[in-house]
């Protein structure tokens, strides 16, 4: 069973996550507004991704016999000034999701909740995941600056990544 003070961290962190599929859903609607589908679509593909996240907090607060209080979610900006400043906000977002799950982590330690602590092990693997391939994609975008040649060509890079929605469907 959670402890009150567990089970709040958890519902506020899986509002995080779906702050973050809509933050993504909104960066995905920001590169189709551009004409970047690819970008949109890897977008789209991460917003999957922390709908999934989401949904892995939603189970495991019900598992532990905790109650998921749903918090309103804060609308994301829209409008960024180029797609490097989009992956430089999202980088920086992914490095605030980080901080939350070590806090997690933290907290189940201090509670000694060693099942928190070790569902809470997959967050802390994934994210080390999230931010490189952030990282990476920025780092790309930095290096071609706005070359249209070289932003087209990574965006039919970015349109080959797999959307499976079975994968959020597999943790409802």
């Amino acid at each position: 069973m959670l402890k009150k003070e567990m089970e709040e961290a958890l519902n506020e962190q899986l509002k995080w996550e779906l702050y973050s599929a809509y933050l993504y859903l909104s960066m995905a609607a920001y590169f189709e507004d551009i004409g970047l589908e690819g970008f949109a679509h890897w977008m789209k593909a991460q917003t999957a991704e922390e709908l999934m996240h989401a949904m892995k907090f939603y189970k495991f607060i019900f598992e532990r016999d905790g109650r998921v209080i749903l918090q309103e979610i804060p609308k994301p900006p829209s409008e960024w000034e180029s797609p490097e400043a989009v992956f430089e906000f999202a980088y920086k977002h992914e490095q605030e999701v980080t901080s939350r799950i070590n806090k997690l982590m933290s907290l189940a330690k201090k509670l000694e909740d060693y099942a928190t602590e070790n569902f809470l092990n997959w967050f802390v693997e994934e994210q080390v995941e999230e931010e490189a391939s952030f990282k990476a994609l920025l780092n790309k975008l930095k290096l071609i600056k706005n070359d249209p040649q070289a932003l087209f060509y990574l965006d039919k890079e970015l349109s080959q990544r797999p959307l499976d929605l079975n994968l959020l469907m597999t943790q409802v």
